[in-house]
Formats: C-alpha cells, structure tokens, sequence
C-alpha cells in the first residue's frame, strides 16, 4: 500500500493538549525528574501516543515536518526541543500565518508532492485549508493518538488507490 512521504502534525492541541501562547508561561524547564514545566512550575506535557508515534516513523525513516501557526514560535521549538523530538523533525513551519504558506514553503523545501503529504491537525479551518493543495487531511479534535493516526493512514491510502484506478473504456 501506498505511504506517504511527509506527514506533517500541527502541535497545538494535535501533539499536545494546550495552545502554547495561551495555557501555559514560558521559559520552559527540565526538571530534574525528567518532566518539563513552565515558570510556574506546572508540568507541561503532550498527548501520551506521541513519543511511540515519532519513534516508529521514524525508526520507518518517513519525513516529519511542523506547520504550526502559534504566535510563539521560539517556544514552541523549546517545547519540541525539551520533549526531545528535534530528532524526528526533518521540516519545520512554526510561525503565525496561514497553513497554506507552510505547506508551499514545506514543498519547496522537501520537493514531495503535496498529494504525497498527509496532515493532522486540531483545527477544521486548517484541514478546510491546506486540503485545497492536494494533501490528504486528518481532522483531530482531540489530538493525536495511534487510532486516529492509522485512519489517517487509511484515508491516504484510500486516496492514492482511487487515483491509479485504470479508467473504464
């Protein structure tokens, strides 16, 4: 079955459960146990499949990429950075704007067809949005986890299959 070759996550509310300009105060830290927390000391975490999840597609060499538009880019890469995920990333688009400016700069930058990319993200706007490129989007209203990431999977699938069907003469 078809795979695709960049799968691109949003962060806010897709890999971890808050919007890092407005539920949590940077500076960001390591604590000594391990666990990250903000300058009040509340631990900031992500959604529990996420680690598992970047692990294996990773481990199955797929490119990742970011398209966040969250108005604190520079600590929502210290987030990514403190989660110990910087590995797993080949692409980053974290910055306010549109989604479609990240996917055209994501393109530009890996040179995959956007038909080759899939996207996961919280938001109904942004799926609305970049689907109208060509990728294949997964809305996740309660984030990622592996079920919603294997429908995805499925869904792209789906789509590739439709694609290669020889038209009826």
């Amino acid at each position: 079955m078809a795979q695709p070759k960049l799968i691109v996550f949003d962060l806010d509310y897709t890999l971890w459960p808050f919007w890092v300009d407005t539920h949590v105060d940077p500076p960001f830290t390591m604590g000594s146990n391990g666990k990250v927390y903000d300058v009040h000391h509340n631990h900031v975490t992500y959604y529990k499949d996420v680690p598992a999840l970047l692990n294996r597609l990773h481990a199955e060499g797929i490119y990742l990429g970011i398209a966040s538009r969250t108005s604190l880019p520079k600590e929502a890469s210290e987030l990514t950075r403190l989660f110990n995920w910087d590995q797993y990333f080949h692409y980053r688009q974290i910055y306010p704007g549109c989604k479609i400016t990240h996917f055209k700069k994501l393109h530009q930058q890996s040179g995959i067809p956007y038909e080759d990319m899939i996207f996961f993200d919280d938001e109904h706007r942004n799926i609305h949005d970049v689907s109208t490129l060509g990728v294949t989007c997964v809305h996740v209203p309660d984030g990622i986890d592996m079920e919603n990431f294997e429908r995805g999977i499925k869904m792209f699938q789906e789509r590739k299959a439709r694609k290669v069907q020889p038209s009826k003469s």
